[in-house]
C-alpha cells in the first residue's frame, strides 16, 4: 500500500488537481477512495519531545471532498505492542490507543478544533484557543469509523465543512492548518505531523499549512426537546418543551437560537463545599452555549477568567429564588474578509430576569491578530447595568516568542451611581535551545474592576508578576523508568491595588512521564508573609505569616484490570504559619470488569489544624481544627456504540472544631477575642443514575434519577459518622426523562 501512495504523491495528484471521490467512512483505507489525497508518513515523537521517528509506523491521508474534510490513519501495531481495547464515553480522558486530527480552518492560530478517535471507536472533540488550551464542552456532528487487523488498526474521519465558521477563500482553493498525531496507550508515546507539541507555548501556530479545494455546505437543523420531571420530595411533576435551531447558509455565516431551553440535570456537576471568598468556576455543557463559542474566548492568565462566562445565563436569579428562566437566546458567527465577528444575546423571564449581550470582533494580520470584546448585562431587579470592553492582541514575532496582551475595563451603574476601572495582562513565552524556556506574566486588575455580571474573575484589586524558567529533558537513559522529565522554577510577587503585599512565592516543580504510560507531577511552594484581603469580605485585610504547600500526583493507566490515581498534599497556613502542618490524601482505583464496564471507588481525607473561616454575624475569624472526608464512587458501562449507563455517587463530610476566635484591628493584626465561634459540621450528598441512548447524531434519550442534599449543623461530629449520615439526605429526589431529536432540513 505504501508504494501505491508514493506513486500518487509523486505524480502531484492532490485535492483540487482532479475531481474528488467520495470516501465511504467505514474505517477501511481503500486506495481508490483516497486517490489524490495528501499522504503523510513523517510522524515524529512529541511525547517525549525528541522529534525522532515514531517507534511504530503511522500513515495518514488528507483529502478535501464536497462532503467535508476526510482524513484516514493507518496505525501499525504488531502483537508485540499491547493494544488497549477499553471502551470509552464521549470526551474521554483515559489513556488508550487513539488518533487526533486538529484543524485551524482559518489558519490564523486563533481557534482550532480537535477530533479524537480511539481504537474502539470512542470519540472526543474539543475547541482549542490561546494556542494550546483545550475545552471539551463542545460536541460536534462528524463521521468516524475504525477497523483493525493483526498488524494494526485504521481510522477514517469526515469533518463537514459546516462544522465551524470559516473565512471565504478565493481562487477555488483554501488553506487550512492541520496537525495529526497518534498515541500508543500502553506507553503514552505520541508521534505527530508536524512535530508540534501542546506542551509548548506555540502550538496551533506550528500546524502545517495545507492547500486544498474549496467547498461550501449549508445546514439547517432544528432540535426540539420534550422533558418530564417528577419530584419525589415535593410531589408532582412538570413537563416542558423547547428547541435549538442552527442555520449555516455558508461557511461565512452561522446562526443559532434556542427557545425555552431546558437545562435539566442530565449532567452532574461535582459537589463543592466552599467557605472561601472566591466563587467556584463551573464549566458549561449546554449545547447552545458551546456551539461555535471559540470566537468569544477572551481569557487572561488569571485562573478561568473570561469576559463571557455563559454559566451566568440561567444562573442564580437576582431575587434569590432559584435559577433564571431563559426565554430565548441568539448567537451569530461570521466573517468578512480577514475579520471574524460574533453576536450573542440572551434574555431571562420575570421581574428578576436579566438581559445579556456580547459583541466580538477579531482581525488577523498574519503573525498577529487583534480582537475587541464588548459585553453588557441589564439587571433591572437590582437596578444595575454593567458594561465591559476589552481589547486582546496575540503576537508571534518569531518561532521563539509568543506574546498575549489583554486590556479591558468595566463601567457599572447602580441606582444612578457609576463606577469604573481597568485591567490588563501580559503573557510572554520565550523558547530557547536545548529544552530551555522562559515565561513572564504581569497582571493588573483595578480595585473597582467588575466583570462578573457577564464574565468570571476570581478577584479584582490585584498586581501580579512572575518569572518562570523551565528545562525539558526529553531524552532519558535506556535503563530509566522515565521517558521524559521537565523541571520548572518560578518566582512571583503579588500585591493588591492598595499596596498591601499578598505574598511572594518561590515554586519548584517536576513533571515526569514514565515508559509504562504513567504520569507524575510534584510541586512545592514557599510563601512569604503577607495579608489576606478577601477573607473578611471587605472588613479589612488580615496579616498572615509565611507558609508552604507541597503537592504530588501519580496516575497509572489501566494495566490488566486496574487503573490508579493518587494525590497527596502537605501544607501549612492560617495564623499558625509553619508551626502546624496539614495534609490531604486521595486514592482512586478503577476496576475493569470488562473493556466496557468499570467501577471506581475513591476516598479523600484531609486535616487542616488552623483553618480560618469568617463569621458574617459576629465579624470574627474562627480558627478551626478541621477534618474532611469525601467518597467518590461510580460505575461506567458502555453498553454499545449508542448506549451508556453511568452511576455517580459523591458524599462529603466536614467537621470543624473551633480552637480560637479573633477580631481584626485596623492594621490587620488578628487579636484573640473573648467571644466564641461555634463548632460546625457539614454533610453533602450527590447521587445520579443516568442512562443515555443515542437515537441519531446529537439526538438523545435520557433517563436520569438524581438525589442529593446538604446539611450544616452548629456542632462538631465525627467525620465517619457524618459520611454515613450523608446517605440519609434527601433535599431533592427527581426522575427526569428527556428526548431531543436533531432534524436536518
Amino acid at each position: 500500500m505504501g508504494k501505491v501512495w508514493g506513486v500518487v504523491v509523486g505524480m502531484g495528484l492532490w485535492a483540487g488537481a482532479m475531481p474528488a471521490v467520495a470516501v465511504d467512512i467505514d474505517g477501511r483505507i481503500d486506495p481508490q477512495e483516497w486517490i489524490g489525497a495528501r499522504h503523510v508518513e513523517d510522524f515524529r515523537m512529541t511525547q517525549p519531545l525528541t522529534r525522532a521517528p515514531g517507534s511504530q509506523p503511522t500513515e495518514a491521508w488528507i483529502l478535501a471532498t464536497p462532503e467535508g474534510l476526510a482524513v484516514g490513519f493507518r496505525n501499525t501495531q504488531p502483537p508485540s505492542v499491547p493494544r488497549t481495547r477499553q471502551r470509552v464515553q464521549r470526551d474521554f480522558e483515559e489513556q488508550v490507543d487513539r488518533v487526533n486530527l486538529m484543524v485551524d480552518f482559518d489558519g490564523d492560530g486563533r481557534t482550532g478544533y480537535n477530533f479524537t478517535v480511539s481504537s474502539t471507536d470512542g470519540i472526543s472533540d474539543a475547541v482549542i484557543s490561546n494556542q494550546n488550551s483545550f475545552n471539551d464542552d463542545w460536541d460536534g456532528n462528524w463521521q468516524h469509523a475504525v477497523s483493525e487487523d493483526a498488524e494494526g488498526w485504521s481510522v477514517e474521519m469526515l469533518i463537514p465543512w459546516y462544522i465551524t465558521p470559516m473565512r471565504k477563500a478565493s481562487g477555488g482553493t483554501r488553506i487550512l492548518k492541520i496537525y495529526l498525531d497518534r498515541v500508543i496507550g500502553s506507553t503514552g508515546e505520541r508521534s505527530a505531523w508536524p512535530a508540534a507539541s501542546f506542551e509548548r507555548p506555540r502550538f496551533m501556530s506550528d500546524f502545517n499549512a495545507v492547500e486544498m479545494a474549496q467547498y461550501s455546505q449549508s445546514l439547517l437543523t432544528v432540535t426540539p426537546y420534550v422533558s418530564g420531571l417528577y419530584d419525589n420530595v415535593r410531589g408532582g411533576g412538570d413537563f416542558d418543551g423547547g428547541a435549538d435551531i442552527f442555520w449555516k447558509p455558508n461557511g461565512q455565516l452561522q446562526m443559532a437560537a434556542t427557545l425555552n431551553p431546558d437545562f435539566g440535570q442530565v449532567e452532574s456537576d461535582d459537589l463543592v463545599v466552599n467557605f472561601g471568598a472566591t466563587e467556584t468556576f463551573i464549566s458549561d455543557k449546554r449545547p447552545f452555549f458551546t456551539e461555535n463559542q471559540g470566537l468569544f474566548e477572551y481569557t487572561t492568565p488569571s485562573d478561568f477568567s473570561q469576559l463571557l462566562y455563559t454559566r451566568r445565563v440561567g444562573g442564580p436569579a437576582d431575587d434569590g429564588n432559584g435559577s433564571g428562566d431563559i426565554t430565548a437566546a441568539v448567537k451569530v458567527n461570521g466573517s468578512l474578509g480577514n475579520t471574524s465577528y460574533g453576536i450573542f444575546l440572551a434574555d431571562e423571564a420575570d421581574q428578576a430576569g436579566r438581559t445579556f449581550g456580547a459583541l466580538r470582533l477579531v482581525r488577523d494580520f498574519g503573525n498577529q491578530n487583534l480582537g475587541v470584546m464588548l459585553t453588557r448585562v441589564e439587571r433591572p431587579y437590582l437596578d444595575r447595568d454593567a458594561t465591559v470592553l476589552g481589547v486582546d492582541h496575540n503576537w508571534r514575532p518569531s518561532q521563539r516568542w509568543n506574546v498575549q496582551t489583554r486590556v479591558f475595563g468595566s463601567q457599572v451603574e447602580v441606582s444612578g451611581r457609576i463606577t469604573g476601572d481597568l485591567g490588563g495582562t501580559l503573557w510572554a513565552d520565550y523558547e530557547m535551545d536545548d529544552g530551555w524556556r522562559q515565561q513572564w506574566i504581569a497582571m493588573h486588575f483595578g480595585n473597582d474592576l467588575q466583570i462578573n455580571d457577564a464574565g468570571y474573575l476570581a478577584r479584582n484589586s490585584l498586581n501580579y508578576l512572575h518569572w518562570e524558567l523551565r528545562k525539558r529533558f526529553a531524552v532519558q537513559p535506556e535503563q530509566s523508568r522515565y521517558s521524559s522529565k521537565e523541571w520548572r522554577g518560578r518566582v512571583s510577587s503579588n500585591h493588591n491595588d492598595h499596596g498591601d503585599k499578598l505574598n511572594d512565592q518561590f515554586r519548584v516543580s517536576r513533571e515526569g512521564r514514565l515508559r509504562n504510560g504513567s504520569y507524575e507531577y510534584a510541586q512545592i511552594n514557599i510563601n512569604s508573609a503577607g495579608v489576606d484581603d478577601l477573607i473578611t469580605r471587605g472588613h479589612g485585610p488580615v496579616k498572615k505569616p509565611a507558609s508552604f504547600n507541597s503537592y504530588f500526583e501519580y496516575q497509572r493507566p489501566r494495566k490488566g484490570n486496574w487503573g490508579h490515581e493518587v494525590e497527596m498534599q502537605l501544607y501549612s497556613g492560617g495564623l499558625a504559619g509553619n508551626s502546624k502542618l496539614g495534609y490531604s490524601m486521595e486514592y482512586e482505583p478503577t476496576y475493569f470488569i470488562s473493556d466496557a464496564l468499570s467501577l471506581t471507588a475513591g476516598i479523600y481525607a484531609d486535616h487542616t489544624p488552623d483553618w480560618l473561616v469568617w463569621n458574617r454575624d459576629s465579624n470574627l475569624l474562627g480558627s478551626y481544627d478541621a477534618r474532611e472526608v469525601h467518597l467518590n464512587a461510580g460505575l461506567d458501562w458502555n453498553i454499545g456504540n449508542r448506549q451508556e449507563l453511568r452511576i455517580k455517587l459523591q458524599a462529603i463530610a466536614l467537621d470543624a472544631n473551633a480552637s480560637q476566635s479573633y477580631s481584626v484591628d485596623g492594621t490587620g493584626n488578628a487579636l484573640v477575642s473573648p467571644l466564641k465561634v461555634d463548632d460546625f459540621s457539614v454533610r453533602n450528598l450527590g447521587f445520579q443514575v443516568r442512562y443515555r441512548y443515542e437515537l441519531a447524531p446529537l439526538s438523545y434519550l435520557y433517563v436520569v434519577y438524581g438525589r442529593g442534599g446538604y446539611r450544616q449543623e452548629g456542632y462538631s461530629q465525627d467525620t465517619g459518622q457524618l459520611l454515613a449520615d450523608s446517605f440519609d439526605l434527601r433535599d431533592d429526589e427527581q426522575l427526569l426523562v428527556k428526548l431531543s431529536y436533531r432534524f436536518e432540513l
